[in-house]
């Protein structure tokens, strides 16, 4: 079993920043793509960014140039550095890992999510 345990989410006012941070554990042989989503109140849940296990970043239009992704494979974590954030961005927001428990295996695995609150 794997899990994924995400912190770091708050109340903070436009402008400011927040770290989010996921820790993956269980029998863990490989993680490869870690990605943060988000879901709004009332909306879908949407792709926020993703980092490849060769440390290669992809990130939203919305986030862009205000959000790092990051990750330690010595730790099995993933982070999410929001800066300038704005009221838009208040979401919960989730982390996601292909994870390998084994050569021949690999799933999809997602954390329970973390509040992110944006006050004007």
């Amino acid at each position: 079993q794997v899990q994924l345990a995400e912190s770091g989410g708050g109340l903070v006012q436009a402008g400011g920043s927040l770290r989010l941070s996921c820790a993956a554990s269980g029998s863990i042989f490989r993680i490869s793509v870690m990605r943060w989503y988000r879901q709004a109140p009332g909306k879908q849940r949407e792709w926020v960014a993703g980092i490849s296990r060769g440390g290669n970043t992809n990130y939203a239009d919305s986030v862009k140039g205000r959000f790092t992704i990051s990750r330690d494979d010595d730790k099995n974590a993933v982070y999410l550095q929001m800066n300038s954030l704005k009221p838009e961005d208040t979401a919960v927001y989730y982390c996601n890992a292909a994870v390998s428990t084994s050569v021949t295996r690999t799933d999809d695995y997602w954390g329970q999510g973390t509040s992110v609150t944006v006050s004007s």
